[in-house]
């Protein structure tokens, strides 16, 4: 929709990623700040990757980035919350926000959200569920200058980007992303991480 120009250029996204912490699962390295990197790094790096995908820009500068364990004394090098702003290269801004706090009683590990703003439109992801409606659901509500659409897309594309990457690796080819791409998503979650390192 965005390639098409549905909502025109794309001015802002938004993305809310929580995720379920579910501790007694996992690994002990899990817990490790030195194995695991910061929740920037982990969670926040796939929404990076996002954000310069829906923007189609090259590259972003780090406005802001934040960490913190608010409620995981257990695990004090565990960080369970975090935030950052980015600002694209064409203008586009991007905020962020990745946590392990989604709670025991939704019906799947997050309620993952992405907004994205245009000259012409907007588009809300409902990505895993359609919050107190529907579950499992994956929901794309399009408003532009003629219409307002929602569309059920769960079980509707499949999903080609991983079979599409696992080809790249093997092949040295570059159909899911270039590797300029996944570089610049790693290295703007990694300044991302060392800012919030820095001001924590």
């Amino acid at each position: 929709l965005i390639a098409d120009g549905a909502i025109g250029r794309v001015l802002q996204v938004v993305n809310l990623a929580p995720h379920r912490l579910a501790a007694s699962t996992r690994p002990d390295w899990f817990f490790r700040k030195s194995s695991y990197g910061g929740i920037l790094t982990d969670i926040g790096s796939h929404q990076v990757e996002q954000f310069l995908t829906y923007t189609g820009c090259a590259d972003a500068t780090v406005n802001f980035a934040r960490v913190e364990n608010f409620n995981n004394p257990d695990y004090p090098e565990l960080e369970d919350f975090g935030e950052m702003s980015l600002t694209a290269d064409n203008g586009a801004s991007f905020y962020s926000r990745v946590d392990w706090y989604t709670p025991e009683g939704l019906p799947t590990w997050g309620d993952g959200r992405t907004f994205i703003v245009g000259t012409l439109g907007t588009l809300e992801l409902r990505k895993y569920l359609d919050v107190a409606r529907k579950a499992p659901s994956s929901l794309l509500i399009s408003v532009n200058g003629e219409s307002v659409q929602e569309r059920e897309c769960l079980n509707q594309s499949g999903f080609p980007f991983f079979g599409q990457m696992i080809l790249d690796c093997m092949h040295r080819t570059e159909n899911a992303m270039t590797q300029a791409h996944c570089f610049k998503a790693a290295e703007l979650s990694l300044i991302a991480q060392q800012m919030a390192d820095k001001n924590r």
